[in-house]
């Protein structure tokens, strides 16, 4: 099957299936709104899953098509331009799915895989810490093995939609007395379990879609662990290098879609004939076509094998763009971008925008982070 054809399928089943009872699902969710439509997004996660449009690019034996890297591009791009919903098992496809893939068991491929691709299991990333975000390595989280079941005791902090998920991956200390990267083991733990307390962190939007996850004698098999025990951090970078695959094609839709109604916004309230704006929507439309080609590049990089620091490339420059593009949306609507549509706190989605991109640059690896993998992997300087 030729792009071209495999492009007009795509097409063709989303136009036939965003109808009836999905047809409200459409634009739902997304960035600062994934409390929208979420009993509606998880039966759409599941009509996907069973007309086989998850996890594309996994082999058949586990409900994949084998797809490659270009032929998933193209499934991003036509989901996002349909303005289908914001998928609800992303970080299952995405994140532990690939992990699974590379570093499990074939037992543990044959338990989580095929509730994944179904829709049937949602998945959480317990790595970060009060004392341990940017700098992963200093996770404190411990575990200690009992019989047959490792026991969990430590908090996380920032677990985006661990409130939904059935089962989180928990990054932990396992080797008592180890610093920094080694001791570390990468376990799969059941979220509804005692044990487990989930408090949601409220953020400027108004919504709480990430939380403090707190793990008081929480229990999983011995059996659920992905890799060696010790070997938990080559797992965990293997995992964030998957986190920005070829689904950042779609999201790059979405940015033009963006993109277009904070210039529309512009023409409303005549921040058009303000030269300065002007300059700068003309920059930020430049900087998105930048954006794609680099993209490209790193899809490329991609599938010629493990992905490499290009990866912290793309993530620095989308993350600053789309917080200059949520400045740029509040900069357009003048005074009235200052003030809510309603009662209590009823944002327009330009100031969602605005508020929910100043965590873009900090969350998935904060910019800071970012420019040292840069600096000391690609470009060869001293570390700081």
């Amino acid at each position: 099957m030729t792009l071209d054809s495999f492009r007009h399928e795509v097409r063709e089943w989303l136009e036939a299936n965003l109808t009836g009872e999905f047809a409200d699902a459409r634009g739902l969710g997304g960035p600062g709104r994934e409390h929208e439509g979420h009993e509606l997004r998880v039966a759409w996660e599941r009509h996907l899953g069973a007309a086989g449009w998850t996890c594309l690019g996994w082999p058949g034996e586990y409900g994949g098509r084998d797809a490659s890297l270009d032929e998933q591009v193209v499934f991003y791009e036509e989901y996002a331009r349909a303005n289908a919903p914001a998928r609800v098992g992303h970080i299952g496809e995405g994140l532990i799915g690939p992990t699974i893939l590379d570093f499990g068991t074939p037992e543990q491929k044959k338990r989580f895989l095929p509730p994944i691709q179904r829709g049937e299991e949602l998945w959480c990333q317990g790595y970060s810490e009060p004392d341990a975000g940017s700098d992963l390595a200093n996770v404190q989280t411990k575990a200690v093995l009992d019989g047959d079941e490792w026991v969990i005791t430590g908090q996380k902090v920032w677990t985006s939609l661990a409130h939904v998920a059935d089962w989180c991956f928990v990054v932990c200390r396992t080797e008592p007395g180890s610093q920094r990267h080694k001791g570390l083991s990468y376990l799969l733990v059941p979220m509804d379990q005692p044990g487990v307390e989930i408090r949601p962190i409220t953020q400027m939007t108004g919504t709480g879609e990430f939380n403090e996850v707190f793990f008081d004698g929480a229990r999983t098999a011995a059996a659920n662990i992905l890799g060696e025990p010790g070997d938990g951090w080559r797992v965990a970078m293997a995992t964030l290098g998957y986190e920005r695959g070829a689904s950042t094609l779609g999201q790059q839709i979405g940015f033009h879609r963006e993109l277009a109604a904070v210039i529309e916004a512009a023409r409303r309230s005549g921040a058009i004939d303000d030269p300065v704006l002007r300059d700068r929507l003309t920059q930020s439309w430049l900087e998105l076509e930048i954006m794609r080609l680099n993209a490209l590049r790193t899809m490329t990089s991609l599938s010629a094998g493990e992905p490499g620091p290009e990866v912290s490339i793309a993530k620095l420059y989308w993350s600053e763009w789309h917080r200059r593009l949520g400045e740029l949306a509040q900069a357009v609507q003048g005074r009235a971008g200052l003030v809510a549509d309603g009662e209590p706190y009823d944002l327009n989605d330009l100031q969602r925008l605005y508020l929910f991109s100043r965590a873009d640059t900090i969350y998935a690896g904060s910019s800071e982070i970012q420019r040292n993998i840069i600096a000391e992997r690609t470009l060869g300087l001293p570390r700081g």
